[in-house]
């Protein structure tokens, strides 16, 4: 039998309370993983999944302490080493792989430095090999052009691309193993799949070790050899990835599956009522038998203990008995007539040409976005999807005043013009347009309290101040699923899902009539996420609010969108009721992003159509997927651009490939043509 790299014994360890009382944050917890295994860990924000991948690092938060038990890294007890050998071995033999690489990525230094940086320190290369290296790693990564992105500061570069170059980073030093932190949050359909790829064929090839923390289900089915299920602090559930996510035994194994969306099921999946006990409490029970819909008047006894169930581990003495059905919310099809947003012909572009760009006369390259047009209705959804660098989120700068147009006009249904920038709008159009971004620590500002950041809107907007700003602060709070203690917190206390939820009640507290969602779910854990899902469908009815929604996730866009546009850089591709850009006949580009979905399932992989490359720009002629496209017809595809031809129902797919309602694709050109401009 291999000996584990890495062994967790009865590890808890916490915080000591004012009181003088221990709070665990992990409680008497035990795992095992061998060289060139992968364990995922899942569980909702604040299980503690986050703070047992920094344990096995030897790392504590400021203000955290061990109370008992071991975490053992290749026969190393790394909270009995001294500070110094616990930092070497750091980067070199155990390196972590953050969630948020904009954090990771220092912004003064150009990514090809920081790489050479953690190449020196960690290797014995010299400095021409360093520099090989460094353009090997970046391409390992799938970054486009390495020698240009190392010249790259991290503020040039996409949020993916800078979670690719974090995770080059990490594999500078040849580590034994890596511990994931959510890594691939960030990154678009596509791109993950490459990476996951990539890094199980790291684990097999080289016997990597990896903790893979994650929320997405998806994900970790792909490539987790095991998964341990964390609730609390503790675990609830642990084994082989094909027993635990097909064949789940806990009550909350079954309730985090249950909340996930999926390409083939329209609807917004149960999320599981109430929410888990505060970090650092103390328990007597059960701790999720206030939420578990099998609970039995025994579960309050005590806290059950870890059982064995065949292959796997898990802490409920009623485990594998029927469970309830979690049933889907359909959305309600309503007629909408009124318009809440108009995009005509936009072009968006963020090139500045210099002066002897301007003396030469020399041409413009191709705009970031171009020819972009929709019509947003009051009460409905939009659904924007594409790949990092397809100009979602460009977009959605745009209609907020962040981002310039150079042509084309955005209004509002009144038609009130939304093209000057948010420094020239008056405070009711700020009101009127809100974004939640996808960044909720560059979003928050870190030195306002929770209640701070919620009641300042509340004030500029409506006048709100004391008793009746702050008992509308903690209805917001309450309507996503944060106890109204938080109201004193600070940025900083919160998790990642956390934050992300504080960002969307700011958003509300405008009461806006146009919401522009970036990202807005890609941080929270699946059930939260059903929440946060329902909830924006509750304020829609009640509330007429439109809502423009932005994500890499393609079944939550299906879940809450009345229409879908689908872009590759900048451009429409494929746009229509989500019900029928959900179903044949796509977009060959469309058909990549779909077959890329990851589902909870060990047996189902991805299906990787297009070539495997990102591009840095748009072509200046022909279709936008050209470069890429699997289904390519010839020369037409370079040289035009492609004709848009609508099926029923407002389904409009821009494509030279000759198409029909019925789902049949033929090999053959549209005649009627438009000349690449």
């Amino acid at each position: 039998m291999t000996e584990p790299l890495i062994k967790i014994e009865d590890l808890s360890l916490g915080f000591t309370a004012k009181d003088g009382r221990q709070a665990p944050i992990l409680r008497g917890l035990s795992l095992e993983l061998a060289p060139g295994e992968t364990l995922g860990i899942v569980g909702e924000s604040g299980s503690g999944k986050s703070t047992v991948a920094l344990a096995m690092m030897g790392y504590l938060k400021p203000g955290l302490s061990v109370f008992r038990g071991r975490a053992v890294f290749d026969g190393n007890d790394m909270f009995a080493l001294p500070e110094k050998e616990r930092t070497s071995l750091r980067g070199s033999s155990i390196a972590l792989i953050p969630q948020n690489a904009g954090q990771a990525l220092t912004p003064t230094l150009k990514i090809g430095q920081q790489i050479d940086e953690a190449l020196r320190l960690h290797t014995a290369l010299n400095a021409d090999e360093r520099k090989i290296k460094v353009l090997e790693l970046l391409n390992r990564v799938r970054l486009p052009s390495p020698e240009d992105i190392a010249e790259r500061y991290p503020h040039e570069l996409s949020g993916g691309q800078q979670q690719r170059a974090a995770v080059a980073m990490a594999l500078a030093g040849n580590a034994k193993a890596l511990l994931l932190d959510e890594p691939t949050t960030g990154l678009d359909v596509t791109t993950q799949a490459h990476i996951l790829e990539f890094l199980r064929s790291l684990a097999k090839e080289l016997g990597v070790a990896m903790i893979y923390v994650s929320h997405d289900l998806g994900v970790i089915a792909r490539v987790a050899d095991r998964v341990a299920v964390m609730y609390a602090g503790m675990l609830v559930e642990e084994g082989p990835t094909r027993d635990v996510l097909r064949a789940p035994n806990h009550p909350y194994t079954r309730g985090l599956l249950a909340s996930i969306p999926r390409l083939g099921e329209p609807g917004i999946p149960a999320s599981m009522p109430g929410v888990p006990p505060a970090v650092g409490s103390e328990l007597t029970a059960c701790a999720f038998a206030d939420r578990c819909p099998q609970v039995r008047p025994h579960c309050k006894d005590g806290v059950p203990v870890l059982e064995p169930r065949g292959e796997c581990q898990v802490r409920c003495p009623f485990a594998g008995e029927p469970a309830p059905d979690h049933l889907s919310t359909l959305r309600e099809p309503q007629v909408r007539e009124a318009r809440a947003l108009e995009l005509q012909d936009v072009a968006i572009s963020y090139h500045k040409p210099g002066f002897m760009n301007r003396w030469l006369k020399k041409p413009e390259p191709a705009p970031t976005v171009d020819r972009a047009g929709f019509v947003l209705k009051k009460g409905e959804t939009l659904g924007l999807v594409g790949e990092s660098g397809s100009g979602k989120s460009t977009i959605l700068r745009a209609i907020a005043g962040l981002a310039g147009t150079r042509k084309g006009s955005v209004t509002l249904g009144d038609g009130e013009s939304l093209n000057a920038p948010v420094a020239g709008r008056n405070r009711e159009t700020l009101r009127r347009v809100q974004m939640i971004f996808q960044n909720a620590d560059a979003s928050l500002n870190p030195r306002q309290s929770i209640g701070e950041i919620l009641m300042a809107p509340l004030k500029l907007y409506f006048g709100l101040k004391g008793a009746e700003a702050q008992a509308r602060a903690e209805a917001l709070l309450e309507a996503v699923r944060l106890p109204a203690r938080y109201m004193s917190h600070f940025p900083g206390q919160l998790s990642g899902g956390e934050k992300q939820r504080v960002g969307v009640a700011r958003a509300f507290a405008a009461n806006p009539e146009v919401t522009l969602c970036d990202e807005v779910t890609s941080a929270l854990d699946v059930s939260v996420q059903a929440a946060a899902l329902a909830l924006l469908t509750r304020l829609q009815r009640e509330n007429g609010s439109s809502y423009i929604f932005v994500s890499h996730d393609l079944a939550v866009v299906r879940a809450v969108s009345d229409r879908v546009a689908v872009l590759y850089q900048g451009r429409i591709c494929e746009s229509g009721p989500a019900e029928q850009v959900y179903a044949p006949p796509y977009h060959p580009y469309t058909q990549t992003l779909m077959g890329a979905v990851l589902e909870p399932d060990p047996d189902t992989a991805p299906t990787l159509l297009a070539n495997d490359m990102s591009e840095k720009a748009p072509p200046a002629t022909g279709c936008p997927f050209q470069r890429r496209c699997a289904k390519r017809i010839g020369s037409i595809c370079d040289t035009m651009v492609p004709p848009a031809q609508e099926l029923a129902d407002g389904h409009v797919i821009h494509c030279h490939i000759r198409m029909s309602a019925a789902g049949c694709q033929e090999a053959a050109a549209v005649p009627e043509l438009m000349p690449a401009e």
